[in-house]
């Protein structure tokens, strides 16, 4: 017999609840677990959905060699750690191996990959990997640059503080003169928005 279908809106009252929270006696919180659950499963984690093979797929043949890169693309991601979200710009480079997607794909191959439980040192890497595995990139960079809901709002408490990570695949992910050549092309060199 087939388990019944979890209820992510029951999980979330169960969550509040537990943590003492007044779920029933408070009319702000009417609604509030549907809400939650919601935004946990059509924004923050719909990157699970969405296959980046399938969004790679649709390439178009090129002779061009050249580094293509695409700088400044905001995201948004959750840390598996806390469960609290992170936001910030990434910037993306690879070096073509005989097909290149348009600008919009790369925007979207980002998205994809930062809604789920991901941690950005992971992230960046993901990203540069699916380049060279989906879309056959010879090499692909990632710079990630970020600030953390865990590192403002608790434990350290630092508000002005960003994380800034760097993900290689290919032929990037052993060669330093690539890696900053892809780095140089990058606003202020290296990561920063």
């Amino acid at each position: 017999m087939r388990s019944p279908a979890p209820d992510p809106a029951r999980a979330v009252r169960d969550l509040l609840v537990g943590l003492g929270v007044d779920v029933d006696g408070d009319p702000e919180l009417r609604g509030t677990p549907e809400r939650v659950a919601r935004v946990w499963r059509d924004e923050l984690l719909a990157g699970y959905q969405v296959d980046p093979a399938a969004l790679l797929a649709d390439a178009l043949a090129t002779d061009e060699r050249g580094l293509v890169t695409v700088t400044r693309i905001t995201y948004a991601s959750v840390c598996p750690h806390h469960l609290l979200p992170s936001w910030g710009v990434a910037h993306v480079g690879y070096l073509p191996g005989g097909r290149i997607v348009g600008i919009g794909t790369i925007v979207r191959l980002v998205d994809a990959c930062a809604r789920r439980l991901v941690l950005q040192e992971t992230l960046g890497r993901q990203i540069a990997e699916a380049l060279v595995a989906h879309l056959g990139a010879r090499a692909a960079g990632v710079a990630l640059d970020a600030a953390h809901a865990c590192l403002s709002t608790c434990g350290e408490r630092q508000a002005g503080a960003r994380v800034v990570t760097h993900g290689f695949a290919g032929q990037w992910r052993d060669d330093v003169a690539g890696r900053y050549e892809f780095l140089r092309a990058l606003p202020t060199g290296g990561g920063e928005r």
